[in-house]
């Protein structure tokens, strides 16, 4: 009994101490990106049941965040990128119905044309490809979400599933631009794309958690953080673990909390556990 007990309170002082200022700007930032995106599922929906005149005239769409926290989301011309056709203001955690549809405003403002321009550059690099840097899956789709804060200017990348019942992890990537909107670099996220079921088809046994590695980056992805919480509401299982070569993340969908761990941490729990069975 005192060997658990002390196991228990050095895994609560482990997760305590074990939050910086990195792991919440992961989390603050992968939770941004969720209701952005969840913006734009929300209003392409929308906009396509509608608006469906327009349809032939969207160039492309993005969703960002206003000074008060709400969400818009636009949707642009393919003739004329600084001319919006529609424009969506959502709760700041989107709700199917928008607070707001506007068509009479259609100047884009300058935030709104800096987004759209790093964004067209970011789907225009991608597209053509020149160095073979981006990777391309079948029955996948690849989803530019621009965002420009204090923490500089970026679109971030995502691949989606164009089939049902899975949930993909990886193949993401960040594009950063300067002040100016010029390009500055790009950077992948992950090397590989792995592919969860939503459930298990076992009801007696479900699946409790998810995991895979990290290779490139320390923690768990703000883009895993993302796509996690998109799907959190089909998937059976309620926590994802990243594992590093120094780093456990743990991440649980429904409380929607990070908590990290040093490796050997992690390691040394894992083999009180697997004696105990």
């Amino acid at each position: 009994m005192k060997k658990l007990i002390l196991l228990l309170l050095f895994i609560s002082i482990t997760i305590s101490y074990s939050q910086n200022k990195k792991t919440e700007r992961i989390l603050e930032e992968g939770k941004l990106l969720f209701r952005l995106e969840k913006g734009s599922w929300h209003g392409t929906d929308d906009m396509l049941s509608r608006f469906k005149a327009k349809k032939d005239s969207i160039g492309g769409y993005l969703s960002y965040q206003t000074e008060s926290n709400l969400i818009n989301t636009i949707f642009f011309s393919k003739f004329d990128s600084e001319k919006i056709l529609v424009r969506y203001t959502f709760d700041s955690l989107p709700k199917v119905k928008p607070i707001k549809i506007d068509t009479i405003n259609n100047v884009a403002s300058e935030l709104e044309k800096s987004l759209i321009l790093i964004r067209q550059d970011a789907r225009s690099r991608t597209i053509s490809n020149k160095d073979g840097f981006f990777t391309f899956y079948e029955n996948t789709a690849l989803n530019f979400i621009p965002v420009i804060n204090g923490r500089g200017r970026n679109v971030f990348i995502l691949t989606g599933p164009q089939v049902g019942g899975v949930v993909l992890i990886g193949n993401d990537y960040k594009l950063s631009y300067d002040k100016n909107n010029r390009f500055d670099e790009k950077m992948k996220i992950h090397n590989t794309i792995l592919q969860f079921q939503y459930n298990s088809g076992n009801k007696e046994n479900p699946t409790v958690e998810t995991i895979h590695s990290h290779v490139v980056t320390e923690y768990i992805s703000s883009t895993d953080i993302c796509t996690l919480l998109l799907y959190k509401d089909y998937v059976e299982w309620n926590q994802h673990i990243v594992i590093s070569k120094k780093k456990v993340s743990i991440f649980n969908l429904e409380k929607e909390s990070l908590f990290t761990m040093k490796r050997k941490a992690w390691e040394k729990i894992a083999e009180h556990q697997n004696k105990k069975n």
